[in-house]
């Protein structure tokens, strides 16, 4: 048996450890893959008023080990930090885990930190992830289903009596891409986006980011489509802050081709009307003139109208990925108690 190497931590050195982060993450979830160019993207977008610390392992010159921690924009508390750490498969067993996370915790209690965060699936490749949480006090406080479908299997021509009503109903689906003549488009769109995500229900209260962050990672992130997500337009509604915008779903292109979808959701006044299906149906139709493609998409299980409108979609339940907390004292940085929802106990 070969004897382990020596790692160094160390911050990483951007953009030329790019690659080396890109091929550490995608290796450890291939079903999930990242690229250089992606991290660049979203190194650039991040709001530089939140507070963040990224650390990799190096071992014989090459990147091993990547963990990162900052404040949750989604989620905003001075005191509450959302991250990860992950090791490449071929080098684990050799501390670096427990080293990086040693790093980061040191300078998370230095900064008065109760509330950590991190998501892991339940998938078996995932198991050793689970336990290396279990053993440091973190606590499964929620879940997120993951459902996929692909758009070969849908049977997109049984939507047609409910993409007709809709329309007779005085709403118009428009792509993101054919309202770019609208110079007041983004802010709505910002404008909808905050307003229909304080409905959904992720068991935790959310916060609302600038309309610069939003725009640079939402609109302007490379695996947006702006053909593919699709906007409910109700020309005879003059919202202050939403125009005549309704409804809103998007499709995001993960470079290993499939695509997820981020936000659907319809304003409370609109809702009991098949917009939010008519838009998921208009962007799988969209994309399967496109040439087709797989779906992903992941909902909380209150959200149980979504659940069922996927289901009646097409959609079939993947992985489930769960949140994990560990809650510590402000004073004495020791672990506390976390409340554990009915359900996950």
């Amino acid at each position: 048996m070969t004897a382990p190497q020596p790692f160094t931590l160390r911050e990483p050195r951007k953009p030329d450890d790019f690659p080396g982060v890109a091929a550490v993450l995608s290796a450890a979830d291939p079903d999930w893959p990242v690229t250089p160019d992606l991290l660049r993207v979203w190194d650039a977008a991040h709001d530089p008023a939140l507070y963040r610390l990224e650390l990799v392992a190096e071992q014989a010159g090459r990147i091993v080990g990547v963990g990162q921690v900052g404040h949750d924009d989604f989620a905003f508390e001075e005191w509450r930090y959302f991250g990860g750490i992950t090791v490449h498969p071929d080098a684990r067993g050799q501390g670096v885990g427990t080293a990086l996370y040693g790093a980061l915790m040191e300078r998370l209690r230095a900064r008065g930190a109760q509330d950590i965060r991190t998501m892991l699936s339940d998938q078996d490749r995932d198991a050793p992830g689970r336990a290396f949480l279990a053993a440091r006090g973190f606590t499964r406080t929620w879940d997120r289903y993951e459902s996929r479908l692909h758009t070969a299997d849908a049977d997109l021509g049984a939507f047609d009596d409910l993409m007709t009503a809709v329309s007779q109903g005085g709403v118009q689906l428009r792509s993101v891409a054919d309202l770019a003549g609208d110079p007041a488009r983004d802010r709505r769109l910002w404008e909808l986006d905050w307003r229909l995500f304080q409905d959904v229900p992720m068991g935790q209260a959310l916060t609302r980011r600038p309309f610069e962050a939003w725009v640079k990672q939402e609109l302007d992130d490379p695996t947006f489509s702006h053909e593919l997500s699709f906007v409910a337009v109700r020309p005879d509604v003059d919202d202050p802050e939403t125009g005549p915008y309704v409804g809103y779903s998007t499709l995001m292109r993960n470079p290993a081709g499939f695509y997820v979808i981020g936000m659907t959701g319809v304003r409370r006044e609109d809702r009991g009307r098949g917009v939010a299906k008519a838009l998921k149906v208009a962007a799988m139709r969209a994309l399967a003139a496109a040439g087709g493609g797989e779906i992903r998409t992941f909902n909380d299980p209150p959200n149980k109208a979504m659940l069922g409108m996927n289901r009646a979609l097409g959609f079939r339940r993947g992985p489930t990925r769960s949140r994990y907390e560990l809650h510590l004292d402000p004073v004495t940085g020791e672990r506390r108690p976390v409340p554990v929802p009915e359900g996950l106990a």
